[in-house]
Parts: C-alpha cells; sequence; structure tokens
C-alpha cells in the first residue's frame, strides 16, 4: 500500500513516553476522521506495544524506541513500534495469550490485545536485535470528512 503521509518519532523506553506516544498517534490518526472508539482502540494498540518495548525490550537500561506512523491508501492508518532491545526468542510463544517474561504483574495480554483492537498486527524479532511491531486499522469513511 501507498503511503499518503508519514511520520517518525524517536524516544528513550521511560514509562512516561508511553503517554507521548498514545497521544501521538491519536493526533496523526485524526486526519483520517476517526470515531471516539477508533481513537481509543488506536491508544490501546499503542500503548501495548509501547509499554512491551519499555519494559521487556531494555528490562536493565534505557534504551530508544522509534514510533513510526503512516497514512496508507484505503483510509488506513499503519503503526510500527520499533526497538533494538534484547529481542524475543520465539514470537508465536509470546504472542500466546497470558504468556509473559516480565514480573507476575504482567498479564501477559500486550500482543493479545493489540490484535483485538487493530485490523492486522506483524511481529518480527531477533534475539539481541530487537523487535518490530506493525499493526494496520482501516477507518470507517463518514461523509464530510477524512480522506
Amino acid at each position: 500500500m501507498k503511503a499518503i503521509d508519514q511520520s517518525t518519532i524517536l524516544f528513550t523506553s521511560r514509562s512516561a513516553n508511553e503517554g507521548f506516544a498514545r497521544s501521538c498517534a491519536a493526533c496523526f490518526a485524526a486526519q483520517l476522521d476517526p470515531t471516539l472508539d477508533e481513537v481509543a482502540d488506536i491508544k490501546t494498540a499503542v500503548s501495548e506495544a509501547v509499554t512491551n518495548a519499555i519494559v521487556h525490550a531494555y528490562p536493565d537500561r534505557l534504551g530508544r524506541i522509534a514510533l513510526r506512523l503512516r497514512l496508507l491508501e484505503g483510509n488506513t492508518l499503519e503503526v510500527q513500534v520499533k526497538d533494538t532491545g534484547v529481542g524475543i526468542p520465539d514470537v508465536e510463544q509470546a504472542r500466546a495469550p497470558l504468556f509473559t517474561t516480565g514480573s507476575e504483574e504482567r498479564s501477559g495480554m500486550g500482543f493479545t490485545i493489540m490484535e483485538s483492537f487493530m485490523d492486522s498486527l506483524k511481529v518480527r524479532s531477533a534475539p539481541g536485535k530487537g523487535t518490530t511491531v506493525t499493526m494496520r486499522k482501516r477507518i470507517a469513511r463518514r461523509s464530510g470528512g477524512g480522506r
């Protein structure tokens, strides 16, 4: 799919930046005239992806996270969250509900939540090289707004 517009934001893996990433994604998606429910879905999925990078990619140090936002043909938003952290040895296992490498307060539902709020979810990872999560959501067209 061809990109109509895009933006990339780099930030440090500090927990305070999870809210920053959510807001950036919501503001960028506003070009597509989403409903409040669609915005909430996007913000929830972005929150999960960024939180995963903060908690799991850099468990003992600060690192860098890249948030790439793209508007694609067909009124579709693509969100990519990329880190260069520890990586995931077994992506299939990590995507299983309730699986976590975090502490007992982690639910292990991050990928499941992302998948349920977005239309598609792809996860690429390599141990020692990092993880890239790519999500897409088509925004319904309404008369009088959006692209």
